[in-house]
């Protein structure tokens, strides 16, 4: 998807670099990311990936972390301008996918407003990688016919989100940055009509070699992510479909038929799924 400004001799592309894994990268972000004069990009970005930058590419880190000091976005939008401006090749280059939980719809509504040519590129977001990591199938006939994916972080000064609402929105829950607020969120889900036995499974690291994993019924789902010392950026699936784990992913837990017949138990390394 891309936008046509008019007179500006600089482009900006929005960029997702996918859950971590460099191997997962599309070709055109790559390629891209081997053109760029300029490339601005988050935190989590895998070096190995900004290592595939030209020697001469300036490289911004405006990574947001919670807790820590980081360029305001209306900054990132400033700089991003300005070096379009300057004729440059401009990357901005983004976690996941630009436009699930990625401020890239903010961003390009900032390049829309300065008249600054743009395209949008797709990336897998961490969502569907940490699905895919742990074998749970987001969609299957039979158990899950509806996702939806929800922040487990609002921005300031907005509606906080409705998770009395949300809890029966959807067969499968895919929750973003929830970590943080997760005692909030599994009582608010069963308080909204969520079964407390509902199976979870939390990911840590999606895709990464340090990729950690618990799973655990919703009613247990805190307890478990704090004995496991799980922490963000992370990802909470919700459902019946995260059952189907336990055989879809090869018998990754040979001890036990149920594990959701136990409180929980999680794993420590992408081998081990």
């Amino acid at each position: 998807m891309s936008r046509e400004g008019y007179g500006n001799s600089g482009k900006v592309w929005i960029v997702g670099a996918g859950p971590g894994d460099p191997d997962l990268l599309t070709l055109k972000a790559a390629a891209l990311v081997g053109t760029a004069d300029i490339i601005f990009h988050d935190a989590l970005v895998n070096p190995r990936i900004l290592d595939m930058a030209r020697s001469d590419t300036k490289l911004v880190d405006v990574g947001k972390r919670g807790g820590r000091p980081s360029a305001s976005q209306v900054s990132i939008q400033t700089r991003m301008i300005h070096a379009a401006r300057q004729g440059m090749r401009v990357v901005r280059l983004k976690g996941g996918d630009p436009f699930i939980f990625g401020r890239g719809g903010e961003e390009c509504m900032a390049l829309w407003t300065a008249d600054i040519d743009y395209e949008i590129v797709p990336g897998i977001t961490s969502g569907l990688a940490a699905a895919a990591c742990a074998a749970v199938p987001l969609t299957y006939r039979s158990i899950s016919q509806s996702v939806l994916f929800v922040t487990g972080h609002e921005a300031a000064n907005t509606s906080p989100v409705d998770w009395h609402r949300i809890a029966n929105a959807a067969d499968t829950l895919v929750i973003h940055m929830g970590i943080a607020r997760i005692l909030e969120i599994q009582n608010a889900l069963i308080a909204g009509g969520r079964h407390p036995d509902t199976p979870v499974l939390a990911m840590q690291w999606a895709t990464l070699p340090q990729q950690r994993h618990v799973y655990a019924r919703l009613n247990d789902l805190t307890d478990a992510i704090h004995e496991a010392d799980l922490g963000s950026p992370a990802i909470l699936i919700v459902g019946e479909a995260v059952r189907l784990s336990q055989q879809l992913s090869h018998g990754i837990n040979p001890a036990s038929d149920d594990p959701f017949g136990q409180r929980w138990w999680y794993l420590s390394a992408v081998g081990s799924a």
